[in-house]
């Protein structure tokens, strides 16, 4: 799969990327992440790529021409007009399931805005999913987009050492994950729970599954609500 990012910030995403596991699969040829500088496509000699908005307000707005250059490019290179994800906080909250289906992919552009916003009709020319990581704002994109590229690299086949991990993790079933444990079976006085040491597999996935239920209702009210209501056989 093929991560391209469009930043003012082109080493924020190269070298937060190319680390752990993302850095391993980029390394291995399973995925790459290109990061393409939005300021190269700036036709001011000072390389600015935002302007003042009309109507006036606070801030600066990042100008539609680049932007758009930057993109086509972008279609130039791989032959053919991929999805573009838009990182703002006025998008739909990003889930596991929308990173499932970015993974079906082959090419994925990511735009990361900055100042108060990109000119709406680069968006309008560009854009296909507007996409927020939380209710809350950033000083820009870059960090949102990396947290994309992170979740949907884990469903792409051969970045995990271990195929299960990312079936098994929280949300892939719609519960939160249940706990873990390593060695040692007692630490300072708390010990690992016996179902875990006995070897029998049926019952260690009937304590896991009741776990991750107790801990979804706990933490994530919402997320079992839905949970019980799509499993109703569950709990009759």
């Amino acid at each position: 799969m093929n991560f391209h990012v469009m930043t003012l910030f082109p080493d924020m995403i190269t070298d937060g990327l190319n680390t752990s596991i993302t850095g391993r699969a980029i390394k291995a040829g399973i995925m790459s992440v290109t990061a393409h500088d939005i300021r190269d496509y700036s036709d001011d000699k000072h390389l600015k790529v935002d302007d003042y908005p009309y109507g006036g307000g606070a801030g600066m707005v990042m100008r539609a021409g680049p932007v758009c250059d930057c993109y086509e490019d972008i279609v130039k290179c791989i032959g053919s007009r991929p999805r573009v994800v838009y990182m703002t906080p006025q998008g739909y909250t990003f889930t596991q399931s929308m990173a499932e289906e970015f993974a079906k992919e082959e090419n994925l552009v990511i735009l990361c805005g900055h100042y108060e916003g990109i000119d709406e009709r680069a968006l309008e020319n560009i854009v296909t999913d507007y996409v927020s990581i939380g209710d809350y704002v950033l000083t820009g994109g870059e960090l949102p987009a990396m947290v994309v590229i992170d979740t949907v690299s884990r469903l792409v086949p051969g970045v995990l050492s271990n195929e299960e991990s990312a079936q098994t993790e929280s949300f892939s079933d719609g519960l939160l994950e249940y706990p873990q444990y390593t060695r040692p079976a007692d630490y300072k006085g708390k010990t690992v729970p016996e179902v875990l040491l006995s070897g029998h597999h049926a019952n260690i996935e009937k304590w896991r599954h009741e776990k991750a239920l107790e801990r979804t209702k706990k933490y994530r009210p919402d997320m079992y609500e839905e949970y019980v209501s799509k499993h109703p056989e569950e709990f009759t």
